[in-house]
């Protein structure tokens, strides 16, 4: 790859997201001739907010390809309770590993801790700023069951504060995409993001309702209204619940859209849809493994 860290999605060209995701697809082929890539590779894993899917799917993917982790462990038990700064945290743990995974609360935290540290460092979520690893497996998700040219999608939910809809949106200026965004008009896009994908050349749409996009759809991407991020917890009492899908939604979609989410989720997906074809959310959960091997063995050195 053409980079030393991976912070935001709008660095990544289409090239770049084609080589991590043509090397998921071999790894997933056949993951047993990785299974001793990095022998010896420790990744540090630095979590200031909770994780799931991020922090398992990367601790699995490092093991899987022979390494280990170090792993800093809860905020609450780690020396960022004494006061310790973020630049002197990374600047520790660097010692310990040769690649490190950031999650922070801060939006540009990732890019500043790459001000002091050599090894490769990959943002895992940064506040409401970027999450471009989520977005690599998205995009691989797609690939895989609609194509990523000549592709119509929707994404809806919270636009505002949702980090992976951001790097998502950025990432599909590479492809021939037609971009739609449902949203209540408190959580449309950033003016800043939309203002850098019409620059990017990149179709995108508003719409406050699904139903009037919805059977054009190839793909809908659905997120959490994300109470943690809302200032104002009457503002989120306002929109929570808004934006919901069941299968009776669904009855107006094409029978092949893909339905997608980055999870958790809370109640914007009604269970009776995961029964259902156009459910591919958890196999978008599965996909993280493959897809950040691939990016570590990029990123650390692999060999064609």
């Amino acid at each position: 790859m053409r980079q030393d860290h991976i912070i935001s999605a709008k660095h990544l060209a289409r090239e770049d997201i084609e080589a991590v995701l043509d090397r998921a697809s071999a790894i997933a082929d056949d993951p047993a001739a990785y299974s001793e890539r990095h022998a010896g590779t420790l990744l540090g894993l630095m979590f200031y907010e909770p994780s799931t899917r991020t922090k398992m799917s990367f601790s699995a993917a490092m093991k899987r390809l022979g390494g280990d982790i170090v792993d800093m462990g809860p905020v609450e038990y780690s020396s960022v309770q004494k006061g310790e700064s973020l630049a002197d945290t990374v600047r520790v743990v660097e010692g310990y590993a040769d690649a490190l995974v950031l999650r922070h609360p801060s939006e540009g935290s990732a890019k500043m801790a790459t001000e002091f540290v050599d090894v490769p460092l990959i943002n895992a979520g940064d506040g409401a700023g970027q999450h471009p690893t989520q977005t690599l497996l998205d995009l691989y998700t797609i690939r895989e069951n609609a194509g990523l040219d000549d592709l119509t999608i929707g994404i809806m939910g919270d636009l505002k504060y949702g980090r992976t809809v951001h790097s998502l949106a950025y990432a599909l200026t590479n492809f021939d995409a037609s971009q739609h965004f449902i949203s209540p008009e408190s959580l449309k896009l950033p003016r800043n993001v939309r203002y850098d994908l019409h620059k990017a050349g990149s179709s995108i749409k508003e719409h406050t309702q699904l139903d009037e996009i919805l059977p054009s759809l190839d793909v809908l991407y659905v997120t959490r209204i994300q109470k943690e991020r809302f200032p104002d917890e009457n503002e989120y009492r306002e929109v929570a619940g808004e934006y919901q899908i069941d299968t009776d939604t669904l009855a107006a979609a094409s029978d092949d859209l893909t339905v997608m989410h980055p999870l958790p989720r809370v109640d914007e997906i009604e269970h009776d849809v995961d029964q259902t074809d156009h459910a591919t959310y958890f196999q978008q959960a599965h996909n993280g493994v493959p897809v950040r091997m691939a990016l570590l063995d990029l990123l650390l050195g692999g060999d064609q």
